[in-house]
């Protein structure tokens, strides 16, 4: 069986790497690069490939799915209200600007006070303090 072969894998995860792929296009990766994280998913909740004489019978974790969308909202929920307001009259700019079809205009630094601004990227960058550890439920 040659590298990248999807013949020991099931309709079903053949439907769950192809869900996952388009997700990731969603968000902008790339097609090629998309298709690897999907297989990788597929492979880390399944543990490879299910049909017949490829190691059956092992049992299926969702934990990568489940991380996903717990982390979804996580991100902006932690940061402040005037770095959301001020990413969200971001967004509004940018699809005003490209439904009107005009070409890219450099925008001006956030309206979010300085301290704000520097807090969200010290967190973005892991400074938060503590141990860095996450907290187990």
């Amino acid at each position: 069986m040659p590298r990248g072969d999807k013949s020991a894998y099931t309709s079903k995860q053949k439907r769950q790497a192809e869900h996952i792929e388009e997700g990731y296009e969603d968000r902008g990766v790339p097609r090629r690069e998309a298709e690897r994280r999907a297989w990788a998913t597929v492979n880390k909740e399944t543990g490879g490939g299910k049909k017949s004489g490829s190691g059956r019978g092992k049992k299926t974790s969702k934990s990568s799915s489940r991380k996903g969308g717990r982390l979804g909202g996580r991100a902006s929920a932690s940061r402040p209200k005037a770095a959301r307001s001020a990413s969200a009259r971001k967004a509004a700019a940018t699809r005003k600007r490209r439904a009107a079809g005009s070409p890219r205009k450099r925008a001006s630094r956030s309206s979010a006070p300085k301290s704000a601004r520097s807090r969200t990227r010290a967190t973005r960058r892991g400074r938060k303090g503590g141990t860095g550890r996450r907290r187990s439920r």
